[in-house]
């Protein structure tokens, strides 16, 4: 030390605050190296020192480098001095509490001042030599809880002060322990002091008391790290999360626990109410399909097989993260009352009167949007007798709940949807615009069975359509890319009986042709009509009907047009919506909660992707999906609507097909062609959602691209990255695991693979979502449009209801419609999903948008995107206004917005969601 103190400087040693750490600054084997380790310098602003800065730079310690080469020397403090490092604690408020809340929250005020706190303690990433664990600090508690307590703005930050050694290391973790009674929802933590600048932790979690749960919370600083790159002192804290995270499989869940799991779905049904509502369980090799969250309820009691319900009010498990942040709660809540309230009068004045059911001519249902529904059955008076709410209800009338918001379709062209090209264009530019396939062959086959269902020979023949192609023969027609056709044949076929079996259903399995005109819109040539039957197609069992050329003709025109309407929302809202974006996705988020760390880079990647989707797919079990739930009551298929879901996953579905360049030329919308900048070619170069979408997918897959490469730069890291493979690897063969076996399926074992998995996953939980979910009620809301379901057959000349029909082919139609009830019910439901949250955060958006990931390269990789985005959106705008686009601009046509990527609450007919969030 003698000599020491003479080269630095014993007033130096003595007097600044020089100590040494367990790291060197020049960490070489040979010994005619200097070796002096990193310091802390506590003056001042007390920040720690990163190696890189050098000691040589400190003032008044020019000597160090005079230093010979051939001498050695170790500078080794006597003992590690202490020093005090500060943490910044947002925390998010509630905005409203219950009576519950406010008094733990004052009790937990209270409680505070006598030690029942909020501690944390700071974790190294440096392991401590002596304890062989993780070097710790000091516990430290949240300052002016209790003062805090009162503060009414959305967030509030708190302090704490921890106590460290100067040779700590850099923190990668902190540990929370809750001893309120209450939970609180932890936004971010940030730690000053350090040389390297702020240290930033983003939480966004709920943080459980200690009664709820024992053990302390493990939050990981922003910086990524791959699962062989995790430093010494994180290694036990990263196993141990995803330890917690995966739980035992066994128990039932609490709401307050954060437990991912997979559960074939077994609770759709109710046995225990009656036999009417018994379900099949779907996944399984009976009925393959997706897996969803467990929850492990106890089986109802009268069929093992099914776990016993949770029904509205209540609440359904969800790991406690995933459940709705309060405004986009809020704003479910207000939607579902919406909805109790939309259909509170339908139902009273069908208990007041049998003869309201339907709708009597069109005026009624354009009153639901000017009048309301009290005024436009003229209830007021009958209400004010009969029940004893009348003020109630005169309030909501008031303030416009029991009245419809005037859907999109209706804004611009009031008979825009009698029209036949607005039906043909909605099929490219609608709510569905990813069911139309380019027709191959003429007449068209069908893929079943055929000594199941019999005679399967479509009943089209030329002499139908050869009329309608512009001079042109079929095979020209064929070969030059005209003909096109929504083919729900197969998929109707197998429950059309069973279907039709059901008190006030009747359907068809239906095909219907187009021609692509010169203009390059669409026009609809002929509709087929088919029946199981086994007379050939020549029977009843299958109709073809072409455009009309006289008043009979043009009702009957309409009531096919309707039946394949009511097809398309079933094929929609069963497959291309929930299907596909909501039950598919789910396996992927589970297992990536299961076995990826929240510090692993594809995780950071992911995260603002799966939000809300567990939730909002839990309430659609509940709600909608479920026995007697809002898609059975209002869709064609009734009790078969989920069976028809889970044969679309048997008999369709494809992962690797589920990307939009692959799904195009699926259907035959586009080829192949690498000149184009998203590597296909448009048949129909008009075909808003696939022009649109292609720019959208695009941007994704180049900031994935980006994103992948920066951390894999070859093929092994990818397949030696433990987690990245345990994730796809239980997404599969447990989540997905009744096509597990499929040869279908990519392989991760490239960049180039992961990335094309990862752009599909973000693709369907944003862009394709949004263009399915966000038209909804746009689209829907007026009923004679897009009916959900039919309840009438096309009657001919042999049939009872013919001479109905042509006494009063009006009515006829409106009969075959929803009733007032099933309408109304429809319509506020899908006003509630077409909703944005004020919460919602879009493509090119997201949460702590600049500390999200510690990685300041993709930081701004990040920003890249967000600008690409916006011109995105830009260029939207521009070709709504574009004349030659026929498909999306035109007197009294809508724009195609479905795809612009922002938006504002409430509905908008536009907006792309990072996630499915509704």
């Amino acid at each position: 030390m003698a000599l020491v103190k003479e080269i630095m400087g014993a007033s130096l040693m003595e007097k600044s605050s020089f100590v040494s750490t367990s790291s060197s600054f020049i960490n070489h084997n040979s010994r005619t190296q200097l070796r002096v380790n990193p310091v802390l310098f506590p003056l001042g602003s007390r920040r720690f020192l990163q190696p890189n800065k050098g000691v040589g730079k400190i003032k008044n310690s020019p000597v160090l480098a005079a230093i010979s080469e051939n001498l050695t020397i170790k500078v080794v403090p006597e003992k590690a001095v202490k020093f005090k490092v500060r943490a910044i604690v947002t925390v998010k408020n509630k905005n409203k509490e219950d009576m519950k809340e406010t008094i733990l929250k004052q009790l937990d005020a209270f409680t505070d001042k006598m030690g029942r706190n909020v501690v944390l303690q700071l974790v190294s990433s440096d392991i401590d030599p002596k304890t062989k664990g993780p070097k710790k600090s000091s516990r430290a508690v949240l300052k002016d809880w209790s003062k805090k307590s009162n503060a009414k703005t959305e967030r509030v930050n708190y302090t704490a002060e921890f106590e460290v050694d100067s040779n700590f290391g850099t923190p990668g973790a902190i540990t929370v322990v809750n001893k309120h009674q209450q939970e609180f929802f932890l936004e971010s933590i940030t730690l000053e002091e350090f040389a390297c600048g702020p240290i930033h932790f983003p939480c966004n979690s709920w943080v459980q008391n200690t009664r709820d749960h024992p053990t302390e919370r493990i939050f990981f600083s922003n910086k990524p790290y791959m699962p062989n790159e995790t430093p010494v002192g994180l290694r036990s804290l990263r196993e141990k999360e995803l330890r917690n995270l995966r739980g035992d499989g066994k128990g039932v869940r609490k709401l307050c626990d954060r437990i991912y799991d997979f559960e074939i779905y077994n609770d759709l049904g109710n046995p225990d109410k009656g036999i009417n509502l018994n379900r099949p369980v779907l996944g399984g090799e009976q009925i393959p399909y997706p897996r969803r969250c467990r929850t492990g309820r106890v089986p109802s009691d009268t069929d093992i097989k099914c776990e016993s319900r949770v029904e509205k009010p209540l609440p359904m498990y969800v790991p406690r993260d995933e459940q709705f942040e309060e405004s986009k709660a809020n704003a479910f809540s207000t939607g579902r009352l919406k909805g109790v309230l939309h259909n509170l009068i339908p139902s009273l004045m069908a208990s007041i009167s049998s003869n309201n059911h339907d709708f009597k001519g069109f005026s009624d249902i354009d009153s639901l949007y000017s009048e309301g529904l009290l005024l436009k059955l003229g209830l007021q008076d009958e209400l004010l007798k009969k029940f004893p709410l009348p003020k109630a209800v005169s309030t909501i009338q008031e303030g416009g709940l029991l009245k419809y918001d005037i859907p999109n379709i209706l804004s611009k062209d009031k008979f825009a949807w009698l029209r036949d090209d607005e039906f043909a264009r909605q099929v490219i530019a609608g709510v569905n615009p990813v069911s139309i396939e380019r027709l191959k062959e003429f007449p068209p086959k069908s893929n079943l069975d055929q000594e199941i269902y019999g005679p399967l020979e479509s009943a089209l023949t030329q002499q139908h359509i050869v009329g309608f192609l512009n001079g042109m023969t079929v095979h020209e027609a064929l070969e030059a890319n005209k003909l096109y056709m929504l083919d729900y044949h197969d998929i109707y076929i197998p429950f059309i009986d069973k279907i039709n079996s059901l008190d006030g259903r009747k359907t068809y399995a239906t095909r219907t042709i187009f021609f692509l005109t010169e203009q390059g819109t669409l026009k609809p040539i002929a509709i087929e009509l088919s029946l199981p039957g086994t007379a050939g197609p020549t029977s009843r069992s299958k109709r073809v009907l072409t455009p009309p050329v006289d008043a009979t003709t043009n009702w009957m025109w309409l009531l096919a047009k309707a039946h394949v309407c009511s097809n398309d929302a079933g094929v929609h809202q069963l497959v291309n919506h929930w299907l596909r974006t909501h039950a598919a996705m789910e396996p992927f988020i589970l297992a990536a909660h299961r076995q990826m760390s929240a510090m692993h880079p594809i995780f950071k990647l992911l995260d603002p992707h799966m939000r809300y989707t567990l939730e909002i797919n839990a309430l659609a079990r509940q709600n909608l999906i479920n026995a007697d739930g809002v898609i059975e009551s209002c869709f064609t298929p009734g009790r078969y609507c989920m069976e028809i879901s889970a044969s679309a996953y048997k008999n369709f579905w494809r992962f690797d097909q589920e990307g939009l360049p692959a799904d195009l030329i699926r259907r035959g919308m586009a080829v192949p062609d690498p000149t184009q900048p998203h590597g296909v070619k448009l048949i129909i170069e008009d075909y808003p959602y696939a022009s649109d979408g292609l720019m959208v997918w695009s941007a994704i897959e180049n900031w994935v691209k980006d994103y992948v490469n920066h951390y894999y730069p070859n093929s092994s890291i990818v397949c030696n990255d433990k987690e990245l493979q345990a994730w796809y690897a239980e997404s599969i063969n447990v989540g997905h695991g009744d096509l597990r076996d499929a040869e279908w399926w990519p392989t991760l074992d490239t960049p180039e693979n992961l990335t094309s998995i990862l752009t599909t996953i973000i693709w369907l939980s944003s862009a394709q979502h949004a263009a399915l979910n966000f038209g909804q009620y746009p689209y829907g809301g007026y009923v004679p449009n897009r009916p959900p379901l039919m309840r009438r057959l096309i009657p001919d000349e042999n049939d009872p209801e013919y001479a109905i029909f042509m006494a009063d082919p009006q009515k006829y139609f409106l009969c075959s419609l929803p009733s007032l009830l099933q309408a109304t019910k429809y319509m506020a439901v899908v006003d509630t999903l077409s909703t944005h949250s004020p919460d919602e955060e879009y493509l090119g958006e997201r949460n702590l948008q600049s500390t999200w990931t510690g990685d300041v390269e993709m930081v701004e990789a990040f920003y890249e995107f967000s600008a690409e985005v916006r011109r995105i959106e830009k260029e939207i705008e521009k070709r709504n206004c574009d004349s030659t686009l026929r498909n999306r601009c035109g007197a009294g046509v809508l724009p195609y917005e479905l795809l612009a990527p922002s938006s504002g609450p409430g509905v908008t007919c536009r907006g792309v969601p990072n996630s499915v969030s509704i």
